[in-house]
């Protein structure tokens, strides 16, 4: 499963609603915290959380999507399970640190 990009409140709830495990990555092509981080983070996702669903938003194209979540900065990055916010990260995060707290209670989901 490849990272995508959304693009319209429409999408975003569309994961949710049909994924037990979703991480958005909200990012801009201006933030080199992002370009550096945001590979990063969703290889770990990638190798830890297999079934989650990886999505980014460019906050510079998309204003409704970050603006229903309120994200004001990037990079910002919200985890969901079962379609609601669990934990929520900005700037400067440990990814593992990300990942310690997701595991258990995504391990229990996918039980």
């Amino acid at each position: 499963m490849l990272d995508t990009q959304i693009k319209t409140i429409e999408e975003i709830k569309k994961a949710l609603q049909t994924e037990k495990a979703t991480i958005v990555y909200f990012t801009s092509p201006k933030c080199n915290v992002c370009k550096t981080l945001r590979p990063k983070v969703m290889e770990l996702m990638r190798e830890e959380f297999p079934e989650m669903g990886r999505y980014f938003v460019d906050i510079s194209e998309t204003l409704d999507v970050p603006a229903q979540y309120s994200v004001f900065t990037a990079p910002t990055i919200i985890v969901f399970l079962e379609g609601r916010e669990f934990s929520r990260k900005s700037r400067a995060m440990s990814p593992a640190q990300l990942a310690d707290e997701v595991r258990r209670p995504y391990d229990i989901m996918m039980s």
